[in-house]
């Protein structure tokens, strides 16, 4: 297995690594990291057995393939610290929010081969929906690289990058809009006499197999919303009040918001 060098080891990074290894995809040997908090790098290696590198551009000439999990604004001065290592046999694979192909190429010098990832949060718990976009001097195997690493903590799709600038809304920052969801829900049930830590749970179950029906029973989810509801029903009436209240615009308002956000922030 060829030797994958992570740059950061937040949230992302992180989850990335640790699916890598309960799934056996490779050894904890064959993973060099790096952090900018040296108490973080020093305590992640001790926890997962990687192997820490003394900076970016040691990692670099290390790994074979360099996965830059960095905040935005960090990603201009460490991809400026590394383009040296940067050969036409490096693969990097950036996870950062808004950072164009192009501008990666451009900061790093061009010489390398380039994806572009957006994974999400639920990848914290191998449930994650990860978004790609490969770059043009990839080839079908790179492709397979990114798909073997990212389906470990999830799911992977393919896109072109002009679709990747779409699903910000859609899929990276989805997680909040539920998060919310699943906090109103057991807000409600609260008020009704239920316990606090039983409303979120029972709300959060609720979601998690709402949207496994989704995925897998082949149906609308027009049609799998009328299936829960009865003629002149409760959950009819829940619908009705949702509608009278602008449930549908409210959320699709906020993934535009969202979206002209990020948009705003890959410019920068």
């Amino acid at each position: 297995m060829q030797t994958i060098g992570f740059i950061g080891t937040g949230n992302i990074g992180g989850s990335l690594i640790r699916g890598i290894l309960n799934n056996k995809l490779t050894d904890a040997g064959n993973i060099v990291v790096y952090d900018i908090d040296s108490e973080k790098l020093e305590s992640f290696t001790s926890e997962t057995g990687t192997r820490a590198a003394i900076d970016n551009s040691e990692l670099t000439t290390l790994s074979d393939i360099i996965i830059l999990a960095v905040k935005p604004d960090a990603a201009p001065a460490v991809l400026d610290t590394i383009k040296e290592q940067l050969t036409a046999d490096k693969l990097l694979i950036s996870v950062v929010l808004g950072l164009s192909i192009e501008r990666m190429s451009a900061a790093s010098g061009g010489r390398a081969r380039y994806i572009r990832c957006m994974p999400n949060v639920p990848a914290l718990v191998n449930a994650g929906m990860t978004c790609v976009a490969m770059g043009g001097t990839t080839t079908g195997e790179d492709k397979k690289i990114a798909a073997y690493l990212f389906n470990a903590i999830g799911l992977t799709e393919f896109l072109s990058e002009k679709d990747l600038e779409k699903v910000t809304a859609l899929t990276g920052s989805s997680p909040a809009y539920i998060f919310v969801l699943i906090e109103s829900m057991a807000d409600a049930a609260v008020l009704s006499g239920l316990p606090r830590a039983l409303s979120y749970r029972l709300a959060a179950q609720a979601v998690l197999g709402s949207a496994k029906m989704a995925l897998e029973a082949g149906k609308h989810p027009g049609e799998l919303k009328d299936m829960v509801c009865s003629p002149a029903g409760s959950t009819i009436e829940a619908i009705r009040v949702l509608e009278q209240k602008g449930f549908r615009t409210a959320i699709i308002e906020a993934m535009r918001a969202c979206d002209q956000r990020a948009r705003e922030i890959a410019s920068k």
